[in-house]
């Protein structure tokens, strides 16, 4: 080959990797389904919105759409991590229609403006709430509705496993904790700070502790949403 061709096939190698072209059936089908998995941005947001403002008290049964969008701007200039939230929002609905740079950008912004760094074959389901930011969440893992990611807090892989944690509906993991492989973490389920956990917990069990263990078994009570 020559240094033309080497140089036109590095190129074609980087915008493949900048456009998150797969190389193998396996992984196509993967990013497939996260493509697919992504929810539709102006969902996400305004039921990020909703849940957030319940958490902290707000008002929260709101009017109109438009009521709602001016909550989101008013939570995105009070709050702490809202327009990081917003951009990981943007990133994935940019990600969903296979645009280039654009995801990039977003991602940059949102460890930036909140440090909250979601990977790309994160699925996060709407009505999230994360207060404080400080949040880490890689590999192919899927965040519930109604979830709350206290600061400081990883949901990551594994050495040499892609797969990742999968966080039900409503559950809350504390400042500090790690959530470390292809483990479910139940609905409702309620993870203290700084545990490590390495196993499944069921739903409505609260661990605690380096390795994470059940201290209690609650009742199903949903919060407000």
């Amino acid at each position: 080959m020559t240094t033309r061709g080497r140089f036109e096939a590095g190129v074609r190698r980087r915008w493949r990797a900048l456009l998150g072209t797969q190389h193998t059936e396996r992984s196509a089908q993967l990013w497939a389904a996260v493509r697919a998995g992504h929810p539709r941005f102006v969902e996400a947001v305004l039921a990020d919105t909703r849940v957030t403002a319940a958490h902290r008290g707000d008002r929260h049964e709101f009017r109109s759409r438009l009521d709602t969008w001016i909550q989101a701007v008013r939570l995105a200039v009070v709050s702490d991590a809202f327009v990081a939230q917003v951009c990981y929002r943007a990133k994935a609905a940019c990600q969903a229609r296979r645009l280039p740079v654009l995801p990039r950008l977003f991602h940059r912004l949102a460890m930036v403006t909140g440090q909250i760094c979601i990977g790309d074959p994160v699925v996060v389901q709407p009505g999230v709430y994360i207060p404080h930011g400080q949040v880490v969440v890689d590999g192919v893992v899927e965040i519930g509705t109604g979830v709350v990611l206290f600061p400081f807090v990883t949901v990551g892989l594994q050495a040499d496993e892609m797969k990742g944690p999968t966080i039900g509906g409503h559950a809350v993991i504390g400042s500090g904790a790690r959530v470390i492989g292809p483990v479910c973490v139940g609905v409702q389920a309620r993870v203290g700070a700084n545990a490590v956990v390495l196993t499944d917990v069921s739903d409505h069990t609260t661990v605690v502790g380096i390795p994470a263990r059940p201290t209690r078994t609650s009742a199903a009570v949903l919060p407000p949403s």
